[in-house]
């Protein structure tokens, strides 16, 4: 942690920085490659619907005796059509879920677990869920994100500028769609708590832009009239200098998380805790990415293209050590090869030693 302390007090000094603004067609390429998968995931394989979206039907059963395989074999004796995914609930409970059924083909699900297992019908948790209530569910979401991609863009446009705004758009854009293909690559079932996990991620992505974009505005309030740094140079220093804040909150964000979904999911069973947990862990994680490798750099792409930027860095260059000004490449392109020039800057020093004659 000393170590990591240091890094982060040269990050913030400037006396060591990561070069990541300048490096932004690497961190797009990365990026395009996840959409690319992404896109090549939701196209090949597609999103697992629950029950609570495709309709279906939804059996619990509070009996510690019962295992997952005796609950699966009882139903597949039964002939019925379609997937059947039975989960364990903790220690005591089994949950048996399968697609849309007829009242006959729920009765005899019913019959069949009563008889197998020895328990009544009234202690068997029933839901029957129609494919219309998923569809209420799944246009209520899109509405609700686009109201919060509008209220975030007002908000950042009067908070910061409206260059902030796009960026950030894009990059919750990024995370969204990053997310939900590695969660068709997965296979999980989409479920109202995955619809959460995503909506989640949006303010945890935007979080840590504002925070990026809070320094970029600090570290560029003044360098029009200064005219010492160009504004991706103030931009990939903010970046540097929120660099180790970034990685901080991000390992304590995704090790709760992460107990969840590998621990606790994994290991323990808790198959209802896995589509929340893997939405908020992959949401995480591309959040921090995105708000570090591709709002930054996408903001200053495009403060860059600005007149006063344009300007700014060419003030710059002139000062930088080494540069040649204008008016002097002018002058070299207009002599001959073979032709002394007649600019101080190329003839040398004037004070030459006399040389001796013999």
């Amino acid at each position: 942690m000393a170590k990591l302390s240091g890094l982060g007090g040269r990050l913030y000094s400037g006396e060591t920085s990561f070069n990541i603004v300048e490096n932004r067609k690497r961190w797009y390429s990365i990026s395009a490659l996840f959409i690319l998968a992404s896109i090549a995931a939701l196209v090949i394989q597609g999103l697992h619907l629950g029950i609570e979206f495709k309709g279906g039907a939804s059996y619990t059963i509070n009996k510690s005796s019962v295992t997952v395989e005796q609950a699966r074999a009882s139903v597949e004796n039964i002939g019925i059509p379609g997937e059947v995914i039975v989960q364990k609930i903790g220690t005591s409970k089994v949950r048996i879920q399968t697609g849309a059924l007829t009242p006959a083909e729920s009765s005899a699900i019913e019959a069949a677990l009563t008889s197998t297992f020895g328990v009544t019908a009234e202690s068997i948790d029933t839901q029957l869920v129609g494919p219309s209530w998923g569809k209420e569910i799944t246009k209520k979401a899109l509405y609700g994100l686009i109201a919060f991609l509008l209220a975030v863009m007002i908000f950042l446009a009067m908070a910061f500028e409206p260059k902030m705004a796009i960026a950030a758009i894009v990059a919750v854009v990024h995370d969204v769609f990053i997310t939900v293909g590695i969660y068709a690559l997965v296979g999980f079932d989409v479920t109202p708590a995955t619809v959460i996990g995503f909506l989640t991620i949006l303010g945890y992505s935007l979080y840590d832009t504002v925070v990026v974009f809070d320094k970029v505005r600090e570290n560029t309030k003044s360098i029009t009239s200064t005219g010492k740094i160009t504004y991706s140079a103030a931009a990939n220093l903010a970046v540097n200098q929120t660099l180790v804040r970034s990685f901080n909150t991000s390992i304590i964000a995704l090790l709760p998380v992460g107990s969840i979904l590998f621990v606790g999911a994994g290991l323990l069973g808790a198959g209802t805790l896995k589509d929340l947990s893997l939405a908020l862990f992959v949401g995480l994680a591309t959040g921090t990415y995105s708000s570090i490798f591709i709002a930054t750099p996408i903001l200053a792409q495009l403060r860059e293209r600005e007149p006063a930027m344009r300007a700014l860095a060419k003030r710059v260059a002139q000062h930088a050590p080494g540069a040649v000004t204008t008016e002097a490449k002018g002058s070299v392109a207009g002599t001959d090869s073979g032709s002394e020039t007649k600019n101080s800057w190329a003839r040398g020093p004037r004070n030459q030693p006399k040389r001796k004659r013999r």
